[in-house]
């Protein structure tokens, strides 16, 4: 029944009832007498008892939806309001939840795209910095050889100065490069490219220890991609803002795909303010129909976390044992089933932005935002 016709039906019947009354043989004296006040007041309250129930029943279905509203998250997709109650509520949380689906497409879409353009540009820019600044400095610096061959011996220290200036210039861009779009990625693969992200940051002051499964699912290079993007997320906020001496960084199969966990020991992401790094890694997990969790370790970061996915940020307090960042990707015949949007994979075009040398980069300034 309606919330309509239950409201009305209810008026009705007491209306009904009150006219009975009147047409009907009770009386009512003049002044009242106690036992008829007691009637009155006993019938009254019958009424408006019941007249409160029957909305309570009609009108918890709107509370529910308002709750699911205020609760409503688009990074974490997939949360709907029951249906229930009248026919009228009913069919507003059906809408409501069809709205929610709509706009979670067109998020999904809309971050696709986003992160499309990011990549081609980052993809831009590496290619630039090799070709024009890197060839650059390379001729500058074969210049400098040539210069300091030929100068007095006086200034050769200065040359020699100029010389390793240039090659740190160098080195610096070709890191650049190289972190806006991983050639290792294109050239060896996802772990070769998960074990030169951990070189990168061992070699500078952070231990990280790298478990990578010798036999996971195959992925699409595009989860591939976000894969590889999270860790380094993972990683640059732990070195950033997580004052930890010791990661771990473990990629390993899963049931319908891959999961990656990057945990640490030092502060907890705490319950402050999420940023725009984790925003960021939440979104590349949905774009490639994953799931994202961000929690506290317990204890010293070798624990399970005890608290789950709490918006983070360095402005905030933290909480102590560490951090753990969980991401799970489905496999490749998965993928074509749950993924509502797909990132670019990595493009071959670019990776001569590796350098040949193999020299690590001189200091790990990765991407992203805050914790």
């Amino acid at each position: 029944m309606s919330l309509f016709w239950r409201m009305f039906s209810l008026n009705a019947a007491g209306l009904v009832v009150a006219a009975a009354l009147l047409l009907g043989p009770v009386t009512v004296s003049t002044p009242v007498l106690p036992a008829e006040a007691v009637v009155v007041v006993v019938g009254l309250a019958v009424l408006l008892v019941v007249h409160a129930v029957v909305l309570r029943i009609g009108l918890a279905p709107l509370g529910r939806l308002g709750r699911a509203m205020a609760a409503a998250d688009l990074l974490s997709p997939g949360r709907r309001a029951v249906v229930g109650g009248p026919v009228e509520t009913a069919g507003l949380i059906t809408t409501y939840n069809a709205m929610l689906d709509r706009l979670e497409a067109e998020r999904a879409t809309s971050a696709g795209r986003a992160l499309s353009a990011q990549e081609r540009e980052r993809q831009r820019i590496a290619r630039e910095l090799h070709d024009e600044v890197g060839q650059t400095l390379t001729a500058v610096l074969l210049q400098l050889k040539r210069v300091a061959d030929r100068v007095p011996a006086d200034l050769r220290a200065e040359v020699g100065q100029a010389q390793e200036a240039t090659r740190a210039g160098l080195d610096e861009v070709r890191r650049i490069a190289r972190r806006l779009r991983p050639g290792v990625l294109d050239e060896l693969g996802l772990l070769s490219a998960l074990r030169a992200l951990v070189a990168e940051f061992t070699e500078h002051g952070l231990t990280v220890r790298p478990d990578l499964g010798p036999v996971l699912p195959p992925l699409t290079p595009e989860a591939e991609l976000v894969v590889y993007r999270v860790a380094q997320e993972a990683l640059t906020n732990t070195a950033r803002h997580a004052a930890a001496d010791r990661a771990d960084l473990v990629l390993r199969a899963a049931p319908g795909g891959v999961e990656l966990v990057v945990r640490d020991n030092g502060r907890g992401p705490g319950a402050a303010r999420e940023g725009a790094g984790i925003r960021g890694m939440r979104e590349r997990a949905l774009l490639v129909g994953g799931r994202f969790t961000l929690g506290a370790m317990a204890g010293d970061g070798s624990g399970t976390p005890d608290t789950v996915a709490g918006p983070s940020s360095p402005s905030g307090p933290s909480a102590p044992g560490g951090t753990e960042v969980r991401l799970w990707v489905p496999s490749a015949g998965e993928s074509a089933v749950r993924a509502p949007a797909t990132v670019p994979a990595a493009d071959t075009a670019v990776t001569a932005t590796t350098p040949a040398d193999g020299r690590p980069p001189r200091r790990p300034t990765p991407e992203g935002e805050t914790r």
